[in-house]
């Protein structure tokens, strides 16, 4: 295994299902960042976790890593909606499924 994989594997065993509700308090500090279904959460928590400034600002520029919004954090309480979720340094990434 090469050391990328090695970085991914060890972001993958890091993420994990929880409801939308128990992530509520990272919400109110804007610290939830979204990543939009079309992206691989693990390879959005790899970028992060090795401060690849370049692709993230990319992501985010195409709306495809932002804040949770006001209408997402609503919809998926309203919904008891599950999140994958995993947290690099201070930032807990979430995506819907």
């Amino acid at each position: 295994m090469t050391e990328v994989d090695l970085s991914k594997q060890k972001v993958n065993q890091e993420t994990s299902k929880i409801p939308w509700s128990e992530l509520q308090r990272f919400f109110a500090q804007g610290l939830a960042v979204s990543v939009e279904p079309e992206l691989d959460l693990v390879d959005v928590a790899d970028a992060f976790s090795k401060d690849d400034k370049t692709q993230v600002e990319l992501w985010m520029q195409n709306q495809q890593v932002h804040l949770v919004t006001d209408q997402q954090a609503a919809l998926w309480i309203e919904n008891d909606a599950l999140i994958w979720a995993v947290v690099i340094k201070t930032w807990v990434l979430v995506q819907a499924f």
